[in-house]
């Protein structure tokens, strides 16, 4: 996805008002809460910030969940819409990385309710749609596995629930701790992030170990 995309809303006009650069060197130091509260009070170099540095992995997490780029792209449109709508209204985010993953997934589900897509309003419908992207730098293979077992663990990841390929996702692929997959999943407790990823690593490591006793 382009990190300058032609946006035909006008309510997003006002995104690009100054070079990326610009709005870095003002807030790259400074906290997601405070960088938040001055979206929210009105600041439209926060916004800008905001918008160009989680657009693209916005987009790349949308595209983990529904095959349709441009209906992904709508969505991630109408998030930013809203979230700059709603300013001065908004609650405090203490970790925004994760608070728009959370947001973008309900737009999901809400545009798909109306659009017919492939994404449903209950996560362990989402099935097929739902897959992993590997790559060298994931860590999940740097760390855990050889490169020669790749697609066994394409297969293992395959057969966990959707709720929990999504949790291996947030933990592995993006980097998030317990507490931000908690607030990208819409938990209401930390406990209940752990539980869903002790679970999916314990049925990949039950299939692994089927899978290597069947080819001894």
């Amino acid at each position: 996805m382009n990190h300058n995309p032609k946006l035909p809303n006008n309510e997003l006009s006002t995104i690009y008002p100054l070079d990326h650069s610009e709005s870095i060197k003002v807030y790259e130091t400074k906290s997601d809460v405070d960088i938040w509260n001055a979206f929210n009070s009105g600041d439209e170099i926060a916004f800008n910030y905001i918008y160009r540095m989680y657009v693209t992995v916005l987009f790349k997490y949308g595209c983990q969940m529904c095959k349709d780029k441009y209906h992904v792209q709508d969505c991630i449109q109408n998030v930013f819409i809203d979230l700059r709508r709603k300013r001065g209204q908004l609650n405090e985010v203490q970790n925004t990385k994760a608070y728009l993953f959370k947001i973008l997934y309900r737009e999901l589900i809400r545009k798909s309710n109306k659009s017919k897509e492939e994404v449903h309003q209950y996560p362990e419908k989402i099935g097929k749609n739902f897959f992993i992207e590997f790559s060298q730098e994931t860590k999940l293979i740097q760390q855990e596995i050889q490169q020669e077992k790749i697609e066994i663990i394409k297969i293992a990841i395959n057969k966990l629930t959707c709720r929990q390929r999504q949790a291996i996702l947030l933990l592995y692929k993006e980097g998030m701790t317990y507490t931000e997959i908690s607030i990208a999943m819409d938990f209401s407790e930390v406990k209940s992030a752990r539980k869903v990823i002790y679970r999916a690593l314990a049925t990949m490591k039950t299939l692994l170990q089927t899978k290597s006793e069947n080819e001894v």
